[in-house]
């Protein structure tokens, strides 16, 4: 199993640190050279673009890391918590540099789950966006399926049995609990609404099972060329009835009331 693993391993980060920035350039260019990958985050961009489409103010990206939302969205300020040329905005998503209600919304990819202490995120959030603004994130998900996976073949922490959102922070990327949008919102979701009245769940759409474990990822070599995806799309459509055993990420879209 190791040494398949560390063959799968994509040359360009494998044995790198999480945390370190250069891993996160290295993973945009990992990006933009797997056509599969980038089409999947292509999808993402134009469905969190479809989302935002009535936003005219600013739109705060929160950890933009390797990824390019700002292509799909005109009014966007991308951040990340530690240097990024390509990046604005240097910040901590629980202390956010903004005045009440500055921003229309805020958008993160594949980033609360590393988010340490997920309460006060969503008081700071609620502080910063304006009534009728919306938090969109694309998170991991748990389903029958993704247990599997992220259990016994992915490197971040999935511990879908925790009794608290919360987790130690050893590093920005190293720390991650890949359940937790799931414990927050499918869960505890009764606990979410009862805590934090202000933010209205107006979509969880859960999708790819598939898609983004055929593309490798941002750690792994592909396993598909790029001229199959519209082909995984066609099944994971059809597997959309279905989705709560097979999804592995989910749409989240909240809207502060």
């Amino acid at each position: 199993m190791k040494t398949l693993k560390t063959w799968l391993s994509h040359p360009l980060t494998c044995g790198l640190d999480l945390d370190d920035p250069k891993t996160t350039s290295l993973r945009k260019k990992i990006i933009q050279e797997k056509p599969f990958l980038k089409k999947i985050y292509e999808s993402w961009y134009t469905s969190i673009a479809s989302t935002l489409r009535d936003c005219a103010g600013p739109v705060l990206e929160i950890g933009s890391g390797a990824g390019f939302l700002n292509q799909f969205v005109p009014n966007l300020v991308t951040s990340e918590i530690f240097f990024d040329p390509d990046c604005r905005l240097i910040l901590d998503g629980l202390k956010l540099p903004f005045l009440n209600h500055r921003l229309d919304a805020i958008v993160m990819t594949q980033v609360l789950h590393h988010i340490p202490n997920a309460i006060d995120f969503f008081n700071e959030a609620a502080r910063c966006v304006k009534p009728g603004g919306h938090i969109v994130m694309i998170e991991p998900w748990v389903s029958d399926w993704s247990r599997i996976i992220y259990h016994k073949f992915h490197h971040e922490p999935f511990e879908p049995n925790v009794e608290e959102w919360d987790f130690p922070s050893s590093g920005p990327l190293s720390s991650a609990n890949q359940a937790l949008p799931w414990v927050i919102f499918e869960r505890d979701q009764a606990h979410f609404k009862k805590k934090f009245p202000m933010w209205e769940i107006q979509e969880i759409k859960p999708s790819l099972p598939f898609a983004y474990l055929l593309s490798g990822g941002v750690s792994m070599r592909s396993l598909m060329p790029g001229w199959t995806f519209g082909f995984w799309q066609g099944v994971e459509r059809a597997l959309s009835p279905w989705m709560k055993h097979w999804a592995m990420y989910a749409k989240i879209v909240l809207k502060h009331q």
